[in-house]
């Protein structure tokens, strides 16, 4: 590049000429100095125009530049390089800037090609969101994450690049639309479901305001079971609001508690009482079980008369003891009234005390049964009949066997 005499020369008359495959070409006029001078002078331009051409192939190569742009920057080169007024290897440097116009070119379509790849998936990426708006807006029904995903769709949509102007609008229309529709949907569906609880919530109060009218019954068997149904109705019944829910549910507990703590407390007393009773009749027969009812049958048969008497004052006692006192009962009766059968065999009609005595149980049976109907008191009426049936049956035996 020193010796530019290769590339040009300077006419004696400071017409400067550069050198071509098509023949020299006037690329100036030198007048200021020497011809070298003259010719260094372009060739100072043609260093520039080189230097630009480094440039454009440096960041072609290196990518830094947009493919098309570069294509354009060595087609203008290339122009101007036909009429450049400077001194050097035109023609080689002609050859460098066809070259790469043809791999500015074949990047420039690979650009393009990235380009409407990527536009591709740009429009695919963002039917996708749309479609999956649509099928969110017309089925879902996980409201809270329905709506969150939304939100993420449109984070993700304002994400996406590369769609062109009326295809992105016409995919943000159905977008919006599927969104509104959503909203909308969303909307009827917590309204009706506010009106279901409006509705639960006025059911729930009336069965709060009946289990509170049976907290202070007394009427044990009824009312729990009553309680039980409620709780059953309480439990098929919709959810009102949280916080009336909540509130209810106290007010419908403390009622059920109030009464089954109640009911308890009876039922312990109770227990407590019929425990007691228990005591008393066991302590009973135990008297009537250690008689020698053979040694003296008139005095078993007086204790028995007795006892009976205590017996029916002593009460209830345990459901699961009255079976087997019972049976106890009747078994001590029964070994006094065979000891009397064999004592009234060994004496007559009219000299059997024992006969005597029992009518006289008979009358007294009666006259207690009077005074008990007197009263009008079922339960001393039901015994006093019990009593007065065992008593003339014993009669009526011991006449017999007289």
């Amino acid at each position: 590049m020193n010796d530019w005499t290769a590339f040009g020369r300077v006419d004696a008359d400071g017409t400067v000429y550069v050198k071509t495959a098509e023949g020299d070409r006037v690329v100036g006029s030198w007048q200021a100095g020497t011809p070298e001078e003259g010719l260094a002078h372009f060739a100072r331009r043609f260093a520039d125009l080189v230097t630009e051409v480094d440039l454009v192939e440096a960041r072609l190569k290196s990518g830094a530049a947009d493919a098309s742009h570069s294509l354009a920057s060595v087609k203008r080169l290339r122009t101007q390089l036909d009429e450049a007024h400077a001194v050097g290897d035109i023609d080689g440097l002609a050859t460098r800037l066809d070259k790469l116009a043809g791999i500015a070119d074949e990047k420039a379509g690979e650009a393009r090609a990235a380009r409407e790849a990527a536009r591709g998936e740009a429009l695919a990426r963002k039917t996708a969101l749309v479609e999956e708006a649509e099928k969110i807006a017309a089925e879902a029904t996980g409201w809270k994450s329905a709506g969150d995903r939304l939100k993420e769709i449109l984070d993700e949509w304002k994400t996406i690049r590369g769609v062109d102007k009326k295809t992105d609008g016409e995919l943000w229309k159905r977008f919006a639309a599927a969104r509104d529709g959503f909203t909308r949907r969303r909307g009827a569906h917590f309204a009706t479901l506010d009106g279901q609880r409006k509705q639960a919530q006025s059911a729930k109060e009336e069965l709060v305001k009946e289990a509170e009218s049976l907290a202070d019954s007394t009427e044990w068997s009824s009312t729990a079971n009553r309680l039980k149904e409620l709780m059953t109705e309480w439990k098929a019944a919709p959810r009102a609001a949280k916080e009336a829910e909540q509130r209810l549910w106290e007010r419908f507990r403390a009622a059920q508690d109030s009464f089954f703590t109640r009911r308890s407390e009876v039922f312990s007393a109770r227990d407590a009482e019929y425990k007691g009773n228990l005591d008393k009749k066991q302590a009973i027969l135990a008297e009537l079980e250690a008689l020698d009812v053979d040694a003296d049958p008139r005095a078993a048969q007086n204790k028995l008369r007795d006892a009976q008497a205590a017996w029916h004052d002593a009460g209830r006692v345990p459901r699961e003891n009255a079976a087997s006192l019972d049976r106890r009962w009747r078994a001590a009766e029964e070994r006094i009234r065979v000891a009397m059968d064999s004592a009234w065999r060994k004496t007559t009609p009219q000299d059997n005390p024992l006969l005597q005595q029992m009518r006289e149980q008979v009358a007294e049976a009666e006259e207690k049964l009077a005074r008990a109907q007197a009263a009008g008191d079922a339960r001393r009426i039901r015994e006093a009949e019990q009593a007065l049936s065992s008593k003339k049956q014993f009669l009526a035996l011991a006449e017999q066997a007289s």
